[in-house]
């Protein structure tokens, strides 16, 4: 068949420079988001690691306690020293009242260790220069708000979408994946950034969609890396990949899927299948009388025996 593009191997070296670029920056940023997922979300339950648990409570929330408390067990836990947390964390659990609230010493150490973060100049954080910023974190912790949600969808949906669609159009160029996987790759971050961001809000009403969370995230990762390794060696390691190195075989089984031959081999498979099913149900019959008729009054002659003798 006619190839209606230019392989990737084939572009001019500065194409595939811009295209290396673009992927290494990309596979850069990719890395650092799942390093800050790891830093945030994975320490919602206090430990490190990404898990169900910290799904569950950053988006429908640790209602065993308040918002404050989780997030200085949590992704906080590191920011101040262990007599310093319990102490805010006493306070909140006492009501969080203000007078208490410089009597007791909170505001020093709200000042000392978290101002420098949640001031006034900082976005999408609370601001701990107001007191009731800090008290509304003494609430029970319902998770992620949908005000919160609705603004990181949005940004997700613009930003991660438009990477994916870079990424994909120099996949597109790829050579070695047929058309339909070609199609399955690029359109597969698609469906998985769509579900994933549902999953947020379905997670939101029940803790029982963080698998949902977890799954979808999964998805876009093999895609992005699936399209990122394949473009990156058919531009500088076509021949010793996909000629010479263990790559070839794809293509050869690639190439004989697409064969007479392997149509007709999938024929005979298909009416072998079938004949078997076909055999499926008289077999069936088959054993269901044997065991009526022989199997269960064996078993309930043999029982009564063992019961006689228990006598």
């Amino acid at each position: 068949m006619t190839l209606q593009y230019t392989p990737l191997k084939d572009h001019d070296i500065s194409i595939k420079v811009l295209f290396t670029g673009y992927l290494c920056t990309v596979g850069i940023g990719y890395l650092f988001a799942l390093i800050q997922i790891l830093f945030t979300h994975g320490m919602a339950d206090g430990k490190f690691g990404l898990s169900v648990d910290d799904i569950v409570y950053s988006y429908y929330g640790n209602r065993s306690g308040t918002v404050l408390e989780q997030k200085l067990n949590g992704s906080m836990k590191n920011n101040a020293p262990d007599q310093e947390r319990f102490d805010i964390m006493q306070w909140s659990r006492d009501g969080a009242d203000a007078d208490d609230y410089k009597s007791a010493g909170i505001d020093k150490i709200i000042e000392a260790r978290c101002v420098m973060c949640h001031n006034e100049k900082a976005s999408g954080i609370p601001d701990f220069t107001k007191f009731e910023q800090l008290k509304a974190l003494t609430k029970q912790d319902q998770g992620a708000t949908f005000e919160s949600l609705t603004r990181v969808s949005h940004i997700h949906l613009f930003g991660i979408s438009f990477i994916f669609m870079f990424v994909g159009i120099i996949f597109s160029f790829a050579q070695t994946p047929s058309v339909l996987f070609k199609c399955i790759a690029i359109g597969m971050p698609y469906t998985f950034l769509i579900t994933d961001i549902l999953s947020w809000w379905l997670t939101k009403i029940h803790p029982l969609f963080a698998w949902l969370v977890i799954f979808a995230g999964m998805g876009m990762g093999i895609s992005f890396i699936f399209m990122w390794v394949t473009s990156i060696l058919e531009m500088w390691f076509y021949k010793p990949v996909f000629i010479d190195g263990l790559a070839m075989h794809y293509q050869k089984f690639r190439d004989y899927l697409a064969s007479e031959q392997a149509k007709d081999h999938f024929d005979k498979t298909i009416a072998l299948i079938k004949k078997g099913a076909s055999q499926i149900k008289p077999a069936i019959v088959f054993i269901k009388e044997q065991w009526l008729m022989r199997g269960w009054p064996l078993l309930k002659q043999m029982y009564n025996n063992y019961d006689k003798r228990s006598d």
